[in-house]
């Protein structure tokens, strides 16, 4: 990667002894362009290649003054905020708000928009007989009637709810039950994980794989709130869901959230004592003992995985003990592939190589097979 980028600096004079971090985006994006296939193929695949073909579009756009559209800008904003999240920068985070801002101040403005129209001109019901117009028997929710709603408000983050942030339909187990219909297949996973999480049976592997937007993330999200510790009395729908399982009352689980595009196999984390987590059976390991006794435990699961943390190997059956030792507990995984997709075959990765990942993948399910009250969830896009 130095010898690529010595030899792309020294095509342009502007660059020589000049930082990489004192870049302007073009050479930048030009970089990636022009060494993809000795260098960032390695790691990325061909939609991120084509992110950056777009976004050089759109920075010579910019450069040459030329008008963006809203949809233009909102396009560049999600580009920008997918090859961020692709190369694990801290900066996606910023772009996404950027982008989910002006959303915002899309939908008010189409809003301004309606009610202008409606100002100008009584609507006139076209219905005849008795069926009544549907304004007169759907009344829409407040944040919509009194123009407040928000685009990012409808987007689920596991990762978000996880550390408390987010918005109350997402962040309270109530509030989301309260908004959530509870569909058959829904209702199933819900059900399958009391019976599983109680020492009943049912599946301990479930891989939820539908297309983009199919409520994956949605689905985990009914089972983090379900075993919050929240009463099942509280939540919508779920005390008929508890007498079908078998089952007088929730039990007590530990939780677990691991979300591929908030982790980096490059950038280990720090937690507040100073562990240093490299690895995603770290962070597992971490999370299990937080959930169980806060920091003390945490550093006490933790260490039981530090070895394999420290040299990125996977941790083998030592996955089971740690399920049985702070079970019941619910693993939640998703977003896998898209941390999959930052590996490769050399060991140089504090998060491990592929090859270590398919180990640990495999392991991890079997532990979960042999542990008597774990289940374990992974979310995995359908690829047509």
């Amino acid at each position: 990667m130095d010898l690529a980028i010595l030899s792309f600096a020294g095509e342009d004079r502007l660059l020589v002894g000049k930082p990489i971090a004192e870049w302007d985006v073009a050479p930048l994006l030009r970089l990636m362009w022009e060494q993809w296939n000795e260098v960032f193929r390695k790691s990325l695949g061909q939609a991120e290649r084509s992110l950056v073909s777009e976004l050089r579009d759109h920075r010579n756009n910019w450069a040459h003054q030329q008008a963006f559209s809203s949809d233009d800008a909102d396009r560049a904003l999600d580009s920008a905020q997918r090859l961020l999240t692709a190369v694990s920068a801290s900066q996606a985070d910023e772009v996404g708000k950027l982008k989910m801002e002006l959303r915002r101040l899309i939908f008010e403005e189409q809003g301004r928009t309606e009610r202008r129209r409606a100002t100008g001109a009584a609507v006139e019901s076209q219905v005849t007989g008795s069926l009544k117009p549907w304004r007169e028997v759907v009344n829409p929710h407040q944040d919509v009637a009194s123009g407040r709603y928000q685009l990012a408000e409808f987007a689920a983050d596991l990762w978000q709810v996880r550390i408390g942030e987010g918005t109350d339909e997402y962040r309270e187990p109530a509030e989301f039950f309260r908004r959530t219909y509870l569909t058959d297949s829904l209702r199933q996973l819900l059900i399958g994980a009391t019976q599983r999480l109680t020492g009943q049976g049912s599946d301990p592997v479930v891989q939820l794989q539908t297309n983009f937007g199919g409520g994956k993330t949605h689905s985990m999200l009914a089972l983090y709130h379900l075993f919050s510790g929240t009463a099942a009395g509280e939540l919508l729908g779920i005390g008929d869901l508890l007498h079908e399982a078998g089952v007088s009352e929730l039990p007590r689980v530990n939780r677990v959230v691991i979300v591929g595009n908030k982790v980096s196999p490059g950038n280990p984390v720090v937690k507040s004592d100073g562990t240093v987590v490299r690895t995603i059976w770290g962070e597992l390991a971490w999370q299990l003992g937080e959930e169980a006794g806060g920091i003390q435990e945490a550093k006490r699961a933790f260490q039981r995985v530090q070895a394999d943390d420290e040299r990125a190997t996977s941790p083998g059956d030592v996955l089971r003990e740690l399920m049985n030792d702070y079970g019941p507990c619910l693993i939640l995984i998703d977003e896998w592939v898209a941390y999959a997709r930052q590996l490769h075959d050399d060991a140089d990765l504090p998060g491990g190589s592929f090859e270590t990942h398919f180990t640990f993948a495999q392991a991890l399910t079997e532990s979960a097979k042999a542990a008597r009250q774990c289940m374990l969830v992974i979310s995995l896009p359908r690829v047509r």
